[in-house]
């Protein structure tokens, strides 16, 4: 077989090296995009859906405040919700602008209350001091407030802090108990914004009885299937009733997440660009540098099809050395900066504090699928040269 290491070679053999390297460099850069930008927007997706869900459904309603209108808990299309597949959970909310004060500053805030049904597995990922709500029989005092909150307001674990709301024409002063600080690191609209208390509550506040709520939250099982889950759920429940997804709720985050899959795209194509031109750059210096063991193999009866096949088969073998090399290299970094947290971000500009790296099979058998294609096809081109070549001629060009 034909090979970098004939002596007939040695004018292309760093050519090949460079060509290699950068397939490997290339597949690498690739891999690496990929995973950060699933990473990223895996992570940004959890955060936000953590303090919204999935899917929220709520009453029509043109208010776009957090004093909304109120609803039946009780309601059959409600219930068949939880018989949807691929529905994970739901749970009963409701939100109320409150104002938190201090001995020289006011702060407002949205209070969203929680009954004993909620998930607390986002916020008890994220707890930096205390415990989530525990919820029992009787009304709980106690709140979850954010780092950014606690630190405006100077409250401490286990302080009391006053609050006060509006309620028609009267307000109403409330006190609570800081019984937990979390951060998010989602500091614009939600670290900011939110603390967490007992829904009854915002129901006391309101004057609703215990079965009315401002509306349910969805948290689907595949992020992938939000879109047709929403339309099932749409159509579910009553006429007067809405359901929006995350994507609606927070357009400006959303769109700022997809616009990181169209620099994703520009990378690859790029770094496939390059591969591409490697290849053909090293298979035609290979052939140059190779005219007289061509001219030979030709005056001793080899075919042109023969000759073009021994250079597509040299070639196509250190494709897959590129691709092996940087699938290894991509592959390494990529789990050493998910598992050690390396290389750190901005969390205030970021929202989050490290590069997160996740990988997908599927996106990792697609960039290599794709780059072997397009790197042996761009071979087809410069091979073609064989055909050109004679013994004559090659008798000559030695």
């Amino acid at each position: 077989m034909l090979t970098q290491r004939d002596e007939s070679g040695r004018m292309s053999r760093p050519i090949v090296r460079v060509a290699v390297w950068g397939i490997a460099i290339g597949i690498a850069v690739m891999i690496l995009t990929v995973g950060v930008v699933n990473g990223f927007q895996n992570e940004i997706r959890k955060k936000v859906t953590g303090f919204g869900s999935h899917i929220q459904i709520s009453p029509f309603d043109t208010n776009t405040s957090f004093e909304s209108d109120s609803m039946n808990g009780n309601q059959p299309s409600v219930a068949a919700i939880k018989n949807i597949p691929g529905i994970r959970h739901v749970q009963p909310y409701a939100t109320k602008n409150g104002i938190i004060k201090s001995k020289d500053q006011l702060l407002g805030v949205v209070v969203k209350g929680v009954d004993s049904s909620f998930d607390w597995s986002f916020f008890a990922q994220n707890m930096k001091s205390g415990k989530v709500l525990e919820l029992s029989d009787t009304v709980s005092d106690r709140v979850i407030v954010s780092e950014n909150i606690a630190t405006r307001m100077n409250l401490e674990l286990g302080k009391k802090m006053k609050m006060f709301f509006l309620s028609g024409e009267q307000t109403r002063p409330r006190v609570f108990v800081v019984g937990g600080i979390y951060n998010t690191g989602l500091t614009d609209g939600f670290d900011d914004r939110f603390i967490l208390c007992d829904l009854r509550q915002i129901q006391k506040l309101n004057n609703w009885d215990s079965a009315t709520v401002a509306g349910f939250e969805v948290l689907v099982d595949d992020y992938e299937q939000l879109i047709p889950l929403t339309d099932e759920v749409s159509q579910t429940i009553d006429f007067n009733l809405s359901a929006m997804n995350i994507r609606d709720l927070n357009p400006s985050i959303f769109s700022w997440l997809d616009v990181l899959d169209m620099n994703a795209i520009i990378v690859i194509v790029l770094m496939l660009f390059v591969s591409m031109i490697n290849m053909i750059s090293a298979l035609l210096i290979m052939i140059i540098d190779r005219t007289n063991m061509i001219g030979t193999l030709k005056a001793l009866g080899a075919s042109n099809g023969i000759v073009m096949r021994l250079f597509l088969r040299n070639a196509a073998r250190l494709i897959l050395v590129g691709l092996i090399s940087g699938n290894i290299a991509g592959i390494a970094l990529g789990l050493l900066q998910k598992y050690t947290g390396a290389i750190g971000l901005d969390e205030t500009s970021y929202y989050i504090n490290v590069v997160p790296v996740e990988f997908n099979l599927t996106d990792l058998l697609l960039i290599n699928v794709l780059s072997l294609i397009l790197c042996f096809a761009a071979l087809l081109l410069p091979v073609l040269l064989v055909t050109r070549i004679t013994p004559v001629k090659a008798i000559r060009f030695s």
